[in-house]
């Protein structure tokens, strides 16, 4: 099969060599590749100047990020052979991992599949083709995903921001069996419903597993706060770990409705409550009233969309934090996340530490990131997005800095 050439301009496949898996538009050699000899989704053979190939993947003309490597063998062919292969080694990965058919089956680059991501409830995937390439694709992905897990349903769940960016359309559609309302998602010791048509991302945020199952051992007992809750997942483990109260806050009401029956279903309805609000006003009011809780939970959506947003979203992480310090209690946990890919973990550890610094002293004990089900591509910092940080803040006679 040939391929049509990408080629780049000198010196730009040093990041291809080094492993990552993105050709951004301005290191294209327009000369030798015009851009308007490719469609959307066209599979290219991706060569440097000295005419060296670097391997195969598809083009999007109208994209920022012009390509997207695949395979670095020039003699790959993207069919469902190849597919297949990628898929079930993502699969396999879950399975060594995790016990019960509940996961991030597949993470993009982080499963060497640019554009395809996978969450599998049981018998029920929902999955993305955020670019036109995967989109290309798209008959031989159900294809392969029926052969491997055999899902009694399938969505679509393609209204995301990304799929606008490659210039395909915002859709969520069932296109096998029929996808419930509400799917149960086992979790420690709970079960959870979420919407996967309706409800935020693919329905549930896999990702933060291992640091709500973390923090657990540590809430016996205690009052716990669970910031951005969503459906509850940490809040409920709280009080399903023994927890003497949980408060849940979160703006969406279709989330605090999910965080009631949550409860309830898990049998901790008494100690579960739901309070639907903008977070920081939500805290600010809790200081106010004088409350205090010995954890609080922080895991808001990403408060850093794309570069030019940093210095915002540093003020957006800063405030939140120091307005949880304010409702913690002396010896108390913060468990502090960040989703922002553009967000490197240094910087939001040092703004996460400063604004807890003031009437407290904190002290740093676990960094986590996520879980085995979203591998990290180790040339792609893309993919290494999730930030979390758990801090213990004591007492100190230092005023509080403005």
């Amino acid at each position: 099969m040939n391929l049509p050439i990408l080629h780049l301009k000198k010196h730009e496949e040093r990041r291809l060599m080094a492993g990552h898996l993105w050709v951004f538009s301005n290191e294209a050699d327009t000369t030798l590749s015009p851009l308007n000899t490719f469609k959307a989704g066209d599979q290219v053979l991706i060569m440097s100047a000295r005419n060296k190939p670097l391997g195969v993947g598809y083009v999007n003309p109208a994209s920022l990020i012009l390509a997207r490597v695949c395979d670095k063998n020039p003699k790959a062919v993207l069919n469902r052979d190849w597919l297949r292969e990628r898929i079930s080694q993502a699969l396999s990965l879950r399975e060594t991992f995790f016990d019960k058919p509940y996961y991030r089956m597949v993470f993009g680059e982080g499963d060497h599949l640019p554009g395809l991501v996978v969450d599998r409830y049981g018998d029920v995937l929902s999955v993305q083709l955020l670019t036109a390439g995967m989109e290309r694709m798209r008959d031989d992905v159900l294809d392969v995903l029926d052969e491997l897990v055999s899902p009694k349903a399938v969505i679509l769940k393609g209204d995301v921001r990304s799929r606008q960016l490659e210039g395909l359309p915002l859709e969520v559609e069932c296109v096998k069996g029929s996808v419930p309302d509400e799917v149960e998602v086992p979790e420690g010791l709970g079960r959870y419903r979420a919407s996967l048509a309706a409800g935020q991302k693919t329905g549930w945020f896999f990702d933060q597993r291992p640091n709500r199952l973390g923090i657990l051992p540590l809430c016996q007992g205690k009052r716990v706060l669970d910031v951005f809750s969503y459906v509850g997942a940490l809040g409920i483990g709280a009080a399903l770990s023994g927890a003497s109260e949980v408060v849940c806050v979160d703006s969406s009401q279709a989330a605090m409705d999910h965080v009631t029956k949550n409860a309830e279903l898990n049998g901790v309805g008494n100690v579960v409550s739901a309070i639907k609000g903008d977070a920081a006003e939500v805290l600010e009011t809790l200081a106010k009233e004088g409350m205090l809780f010995d954890v609080v939970s922080l895991d808001p959506p990403a408060f850093v969309k794309r570069k030019k947003d940093l210095e915002h979203g540093i003020g957006a992480y800063h405030k939140i934090n120091k307005l949880a310090a304010r409702v913690l209690q002396p010896g108390g946990f913060i468990l502090t996340a960040s989703c922002s890919q553009n967000m490197d973990a240094g910087q939001f550890q040092r703004t996460t530490s400063s604004a807890l610094y003031g009437r407290k002293r904190p002290q740093l004990i676990r960094r986590g990131g996520q879980g085995p089900d979203h591998p990290i591509h180790p040339a792609m910092p893309e993919t290494d997005y999730l930030k979390s940080l758990l801090y213990r803040l004591n007492s100190s006679q230092i005023a509080e800095i403005g």
